[in-house]
């Protein structure tokens, strides 16, 4: 067992969760109060849910590279067929994100679900 990996997983994983915590409540909330955010398709909701949902997309991508660590960290196993399985199911939850948090109009989540299936199929 690595104990330097684990702890780098665990601040990571904490990292990720204080990011989104935080940004969401001291950074996104007083940014979107503000009326000269760009509008796109005829306001500047979509502008808004754009900001949200890469924010958090940058979290899930935090919480991935945790559970790499944590792979990595543990003697022996199947690193090789492990990493791959993560990136593909970090991929997925940030195509929700971006699926979710615009309503499918941002297209970033076609790109996400592409990058998983490719890497999970991929190291089958």
């Amino acid at each position: 067992m690595n104990k330097p990996l684990l702890v780098a997983a665990a601040l990571m994983g904490l990292i990720a969760v204080a990011h989104s915590s935080l940004g969401e409540r001291y950074i996104l909330i007083r940014l979107f109060r503000r009326n000269n955010l760009p509008n796109l398709f005829g306001s500047d909701e979509f502008t808004k849910q754009t900001l949200r949902l890469a924010w958090h997309i940058t979290t899930a991508m935090g919480l991935g590279l945790a559970a790499i660590l944590i792979v990595l960290a543990l003697p022996g196993g199947e690193v090789g067929r492990t990493i791959p399985k993560i990136i593909s199911a970090t991929c997925v939850l940030s195509g929700l994100v971006a699926f979710v948090g615009s309503r499918g109009r941002h297209l970033a989540w076609i790109a996400f679900f592409a990058v998983a299936a490719l890497t999970w199929f991929g190291y089958r």
